[in-house]
């Protein structure tokens, strides 16, 4: 009976690659990000590791391969081959919110790294929070332009999922161009501001070093350096949102591919709804650490 009529709305999926490969590419990106973060000389099979980014950026390669091949299958199976019947995509919308609210917990926890250092402080030895020394960046400048930035990118992607269910596929196309172009800003911004934060991941003197002013000056021949635990919690916490940025912007950059090529219809975009819902869990995210990370986490500012 291998081709026998089906005669259910369930999905029986081909044997897949991308699980093992993704969860292969997520576990030596992981691997590589404590390398690249520890600067302590160590090899691996004789080439230098620690403080080298090169196992990352191979697990990075691998994570988008698996991103483009597992797509472009599951646009297959829904395109092509008409797989997504009503149940299967019943259970698709089920998966996406699971993944969300997995996702909303993966940030508590580094809400909760931060809020534990910043609220008991003085268990780790740390006077004050932000520790003494530490010049954090002004809310009000490169953090509150790229907050406007994703706000509007809300309103845009809002937008064009509008469009699209009013058969408008221009809309729709100019509403995802202006998202991902949203997005592609805020990547940029917040890459120009890290690299001229005034604080590091953890403590590195020769950083700090160029920093003449006195607070910097004790901490770049380690005096203070528990304030290293700043600069740690800021980064993980702000750097993993910029990295769901990136992925929300590529899966639009997906979605524009499709809408370009008609492949969404008023009835039919999951993939569509699925990246909007994304994309609105990121906005949501960058409020709150926007809000408690730089406005109440405030201390001395950079100029």
């Amino acid at each position: 009976m291998a081709h026998g009529q089906v005669k259910h709305d369930y999905h029986l999926v081909d044997p897949s690659p991308w699980p093992f490969v993704g969860a292969l590419g997520a576990f030596t990106m992981l691997v590589g990000a404590v390398f690249w973060m520890n600067r302590t000389y160590t090899d691996f099979f004789g080439l230098p590791v620690n403080g080298q980014p090169w196992i990352f950026v191979a697990g990075l390669v691998l994570v988008l391969y698996t991103m483009a091949g597992w797509w472009r299958d599951v646009i297959s199976e829904s395109v092509v081959r008409g797989d997504h019947k009503p149940v299967v995509k019943l259970g698709l919308r089920f998966g996406m919110v699971l993944f969300i609210a997995s996702e909303v917990m993966f940030f508590v926890a580094w809400f909760w790294a931060y809020f534990n250092t910043a609220i008991f402080h003085n268990d780790v030895g740390i006077s004050t929070w932000p520790p003494s020394g530490i010049v954090t960046l002004d809310p009000w400048h490169f953090p509150l332009l790229n907050t406007l930035i994703l706000l509007t990118s809300a309103t845009s992607v809002t937008w064009a999922h509008h469009a699209l269910q009013n058969g408008d596929r221009k809309g729709a196309i100019q509403g995802l161009l202006l998202t991902v172009l949203f997005g592609v800003s805020f990547t940029c911004i917040q890459a120009y501001e890290y690299s001229h934060a005034p604080f590091t991941f953890g403590f590195n003197g020769a950083a700090l070093a160029p920093f003449t002013d006195a607070a910097h000056a004790n901490l770049s021949v380690g005096v203070g350096n528990l304030g290293a635990i700043y600069g740690s919690t800021f980064f993980m916490a702000t750097g993993f949102h910029g990295f769901h940025v990136i992925v929300g912007t590529i899966f639009l950059i997906v979605c524009l591919g499709r809408a370009i090529a008609g492949q969404f219809t008023p009835t039919r975009h999951f993939g569509f709804e699925a990246a909007a819902w994304y994309w609105h869990f990121v906005d949501v995210v960058w409020l709150f650490l926007f809000t408690c990370i730089y406005v109440l986490g405030q201390g001395p500012v950079t100029s």
